[in-house]
């Protein structure tokens, strides 16, 4: 099932869009069951969860990379970021399992994800990111548990992808590193909140420059949740002869005065 031409919209103007019943219950029921095995915690013993945050490393399973390429999720892809203009993902990257936990998580600050490596390619915080969103086509959160309001969802500032397109343009092709730009983020502060809730095969397609944030768990339930990017096959452009742009460019285009078509 396609994307209603006023999700596009929404998308293009908010920054996000929820997929629900992305991928199968039985994938992320799947899923979890390995994560769970490499956390070191027991499910039915919330003795044995004495962190409020695990990270977990890249995950290609069968469950994982069935769950990042169903049908309804590449037309989607297609709808968003262009046939042929994405790469497939052979994995769901990375997951930070949260807990229920009184203790900070002590990674619940706001960012925008970086795109591409800077003048140090093994320390993340000097990765970079720029205007035309180099490296990087979408921010995906894939919900591999039921998440409701206390179980630590994603906080997303809605629209805040305008304010960081304008604070990028300025920088050029270098872009600003992921600490440069983290310390600008406050323009965005005046934005409504929104919050990746849903059950477990919902997936949130979010804007590259979309400013989100962790928060802590105050749920009884561990919240599961990968953060994979979905990788550009080419540059994106944002002065195309043909005028093919996709709503990722439309955004851009749109929050710097240079579109403003409507649906």
């Amino acid at each position: 099932m396609e994307l209603s031409a006023s999700e596009v919209e929404q998308f293009v103007e908010e920054g996000f869009v929820r997929v629900d019943h992305a991928f199968p219950r039985e994938l992320a029921d799947a899923g979890r069951a390995l994560l769970w095995r490499d956390t070191g915690c027991a499910p039915d013993d919330p003795t044995t969860w004495k962190q409020p945050v695990i990270r977990l490393g890249d995950y290609s399973q069968e469950p994982f990379r069935l769950a990042a390429n169903t049908p309804r999720l590449r037309g989607v892809y297609d709808q968003l970021v262009g046939a042929g203009r994405w790469l497939p993902r052979g994995s769901l990257g990375t997951f930070p399992v949260r807990f229920p936990s009184a203790d900070a998580p002590g990674d619940d600050g706001w960012h925008v994800d970086a795109s591409f490596p800077g003048e140090n390619p093994s320390d993340f915080f000097t990765y970079r990111v720029n205007v035309a969103s180099r490296g990087r086509a979408l921010l995906m959160l894939f919900l591999l548990s039921d998440v409701g309001e206390d179980d630590a969802p994603t906080r997303i500032r809605v629209g805040s992808h305008q304010d960081i397109a304008r604070v990028l343009e300025p920088e050029g092709e270098a872009g600003l590193s992921f600490m440069e730009l983290a310390r600008k983020l406050d323009v965005s502060a005046h934005r409504p909140l929104a919050f990746a809730t849903g059950e477990a095969g919902t997936v949130y397609l979010c804007h590259p420059f979309l400013v989100h944030a962790a928060q802590p768990h105050r749920g009884t339930r561990p919240r599961f949740m990968a953060q994979p990017p979905l990788l550009p096959s080419g540059a994106f452009e944002l002065q195309r002869p043909d005028d093919s742009y996709s709503p990722v460019e439309r955004a851009i285009r749109r929050a710097l005065g240079h579109d403003s078509r409507q649906g």
